[in-house]
């Protein structure tokens, strides 16, 4: 399912999948706390091509269902990292060190984030993304994806 949402534009399984991470939300964290969503951005060119980003896309649902701000823009990603699938945990690591950087502070300063990705395989991404973010001044990154590969 996340396979087809990720690269065979299944964008109807949006709602699902958002679904199960709010799930995921309400039973692992104080739901109240979160401040703002924002998703793992693509890099531009990985946009362009793919025509979505579908962690912003399920981080936009998440959003509405929590009733908290979407931040899209707050992190971005520097340079390309390129495709993770066959590569160890610790090319992954590596691959994706210094590929984010915060971009719009005002939504993440002092706050508690929640980090919303589409699927989660080593925790590379997530981990690197979430630095980025507390290196900008977040207080708090919470981590949440569809699915774990």
């Amino acid at each position: 399912m996340t396979h087809a949402f990720k690269y065979n534009r299944a964008l109807w399984l949006a709602d699902d999948l958002a679904g199960i991470v709010h799930g995921c939300v309400l039973a692992h964290f104080d739901a109240a706390a979160v401040d703002v969503v924002v998703p793992v951005p693509l890099f531009r060119t990985r946009a362009r091509g793919r025509g979505y980003n579908q962690a912003a896309l399920l981080g936009a649902r998440v959003a509405r269902l929590l009733d908290r701000p979407f931040a899209p823009r707050a992190l971005a990603r520097v340079r390309d990292t390129g495709t993770q699938t066959r590569l160890s945990a610790a090319a992954r690591r590596s691959n994706v060190r210094g590929a984010f950087a915060p971009r719009e502070a005002g939504w993440i300063v002092g706050r508690t984030v929640l980090l919303v990705d589409d699927v989660m395989t080593t925790g590379a991404t997530l981990s690197e993304a979430a630095r980025a973010l507390k290196d900008g001044g977040a207080w708090r990154v919470w981590a949440v994806a569809a699915a774990r590969g």
